[in-house]
């Protein structure tokens, strides 16, 4: 009996690996085809967000900018914006007469801001762009008379 029962176990065991097999042949065949199709989705949403952002760079172009995040063209006279040039600062540092000192006084800014503006090193940030735009339609005699006083342009006007 033992070997009639350790016989039908064994031809059980082998039926059931051969069904198995083949169910797990087939899983395996549409697993592997999923992942091909998801690889192939992902290239297609890549595909498609590299497309959205070079088409919503060209709307941003295309269209003006809304009026709300402009400013208003009454505050801007002249139609250009103010464009920093170290160089013009340098010129009418000389113009003046005035030491990098003398001209920290009057932009309220340290000699070394005011050396490293002129050499194109660092950008005024928008407060001193203020004070530069004054202090560059000054002339020689209401510049002297600001650092002889210590005072910036604004607090005189």
């Amino acid at each position: 009996m033992t070997a009639f029962s350790e016989a039908f176990r064994s031809e059980v065991v082998r039926l059931a690996r051969r069904e198995v097999k083949a169910d797990l042949a087939s899983l395996r065949k549409s697993g592997a085809a999923q992942r091909a199709e998801i690889s192939a989705l992902r290239k297609d949403i890549r595909a498609l967000l590299v497309q959205v952002r070079s088409l919503s760079k060209g709307v941003e172009r295309a269209m003006p900018e809304q009026p709300a995040t402009k400013t208003p063209p009454a505050a801007r006279r002249g139609g250009r914006p103010f464009v920093f040039r170290h160089e013009v600062l340098l010129a009418k540092r000389a113009a003046l007469g005035m030491t990098q000192t003398e001209m920290g006084v009057l932009l309220t800014a340290s000699p070394l801001s005011v050396y490293r503006w002129e050499t194109g090193k660092a950008k005024p940030r928008e407060a001193q762009l203020k004070r530069i735009r004054q202090v560059l339609k000054m002339g020689v005699r209401e510049a002297r008379k600001c650092v002889a006083a210590g005072q910036n342009p604004s607090a005189l006007a």
